[in-house]
């Protein structure tokens, strides 16, 4: 699996400090992030892609720093936002996927075969000439999935993916997530959704107050908001 290392990381906006102290090593294949809102777990999974980057400290991927080589990372770090609306941007459900891989060296025939693979992969085959806002919030979460798949990321972290859902379709990305090869990092306050990670952090107040093993470390957060 990739490394994913926060070093002394510390974020602020303005005078409102974010994250403090932060230092990680992320090497496990499934890892989930939980915390109360405001607490920093988003600004943490953004830091991974460089769509925030530290006001101080580091954040490599590989060794790669997100914040002098932002673009090299986003080849490596997929990004999944809660709001599937806020990635979809094309007219039709296979030009959206297509746009993710304009700038790949692929063919022509490469690139179309890539996008009818991953559609049908994640259940839109049927969907491929529609206009994404006649899917269900279901379909359109699996398109923005769908959309980041395309470019085979290394890392996907995905920002409260199943917010938005009801219990049916975050069924349905909890199954897809497990299928998944890639490295994944999840926010999320669906608890359940983390039963079989391999490691998961509690974020609170701009620090990283437990992390290690799903059970434990969801029950240390149950009661620490309870």
């Amino acid at each position: 699996m990739p490394e994913i290392a926060f070093r002394g990381v510390h974020h602020a906006y303005d005078d409102r400090t974010v994250l403090s102290d932060v230092d990680l090593t992320l090497t496990e294949h499934r890892i989930g992030i939980v915390g109360a809102n405001g607490g920093g777990k988003s600004t943490l999974a953004r830091m991974i892609n460089g769509l925030v980057v530290p006001t101080s400290g580091t954040v490599t991927v590989d060794g790669v720093d997100t914040k002098r080589h932002g673009r090299q990372v986003r080849r490596t770090v997929g990004f999944v936002f809660t709001d599937p609306d806020h990635q979809i941007i094309m007219p039709t459900v296979a030009e959206d996927v297509a746009f993710s891989l304009r700038r790949s060296r692929l063919s022509k025939t490469e690139r179309e075969a890539r996008v009818r693979d991953v559609l049908d992969r994640f259940g839109l085959a049927g969907h491929a000439d529609h206009p994404p806002h006649l899917l269900s919030g279901g379909q359109k979460q699996m398109l923005a999935l769908a959309a980041v798949m395309v470019a085979e990321p290394r890392i996907l972290v995905a920002d409260e993916p199943t917010t938005l859902l009801d219990l049916r379709n975050t069924r349905t990305i909890a199954r897809t997530f497990a299928q998944l090869p890639q490295q994944l990092v999840v926010v999320t306050h669906h608890l359940d959704l983390l039963d079989d990670f391999d490691r998961v952090l509690v974020v609170d107040g701009g620090r990283v107050v437990a992390d290690g093993a799903p059970r434990p470390t969801i029950e240390f957060y149950r009661e620490s908001v309870s």
